[in-house]
């Protein structure tokens, strides 16, 4: 696979077809996020979210860690690490960064506290052996305040989360696969081709039927029960719109014709 580079700094963007790869690059401070970071993150979503020629983002880390949480050296000086005029990004410009298209976080290492709060802001995870995830806040009088206590306890068990939380203890790979806070877990040398394979996996799919699952999905949590009229009435509009769309159309011609769809986006 080709990739085209955009940049040097504490953030590298490449574009790899439809897929985007947003590379975390601080090594030397382990990827630790600063506001540079969090705007640079949230520029490279707000292109991935505008340009219809590209379907889906990849977020990683350069060396051998994903990310280690917030620079505490900022915040130590009274600086934000969150992006200069774009509060509503969130942590690292990502957490509260709300786009159709799908994240995967290629977790190459550990991710603990920022980290593993970028992992659960992600829609899907590939994960390298030896990475871990926790939140270590409270063994130092913090809490996590990006989105840790908003979500790990809807991805993995309320108890297996509360343990992680009110302990500050990690897991392993092989945990946070067996809980399902990860997709897979691979050798750290595959992590980045077999999160590459999996992004043009979905987007070989029809774009416009993508961005729909992920918002349905999403919306979802805004509901109290899957009963909800309401509820109902989101999803019916998703999938009146998606049936009414010309790939829709083209998916069924392909189908019977047996060949492979082009979609358009429309």
């Amino acid at each position: 696979m080709s990739a085209e580079t955009q940049g040097e700094g504490p953030v590298l963007v490449e574009a790899d077809g439809p897929v985007v790869l947003i590379t975390l690059n601080r090594p030397e401070a382990r990827n630790a996020v600063n506001a540079t970071v969090s705007a640079a993150v949230g520029s490279a979503l707000e292109t991935l979210a505008s340009d219809a020629r590209l379907r889906v983002g990849i977020v990683t880390g350069s060396g051998a860690t994903f990310c280690a949480g917030a620079d505490l050296t900022e915040l130590a000086a009274g600086r934000p690490v969150t992006a200069l005029g774009h509060p509503e990004w969130g942590f690292a410009g990502l957490v509260r960064h709300v786009i159709d298209k799908p994240l995967i976080a290629a977790v190459n290492g550990p991710a603990l506290g920022g980290g593993t709060e970028l992992t659960l802001a992600c829609d899907l995870a590939i994960a390298a052996e030896h990475a871990t995830f926790g939140l270590p806040e409270v063994t130092r009088g913090l809490v996590a305040a990006a989105d840790g206590l908003l979500r790990l306890h809807r991805h993995i068990p309320a108890k297996i989360a509360a343990h992680a939380v009110l302990t500050g203890d990690p897991l392993d790979a092989a945990t946070a696969l067996r809980w399902g806070l990860v997709n897979a877990v691979v050798p750290a040398a595959e992590v980045r081709s077999r999160a590459l394979a999996l992004a043009h996996r979905i987007a070989a799919n029809a774009p416009i039927a993508v961005r729909a699952s992920k918002r349905i999905m999403r919306q979802t949590a805004h509901f109290g029960s899957d009963w909800s009229e309401d509820m109902w009435q989101m999803n019916e509009a998703e999938v009146k719109a998606v049936r009414g769309s010309r790939d829709a159309r083209e998916g069924a011609v392909a189908f019977g014709q047996k060949r492979t769809p082009t979609w358009q986006d429309r």
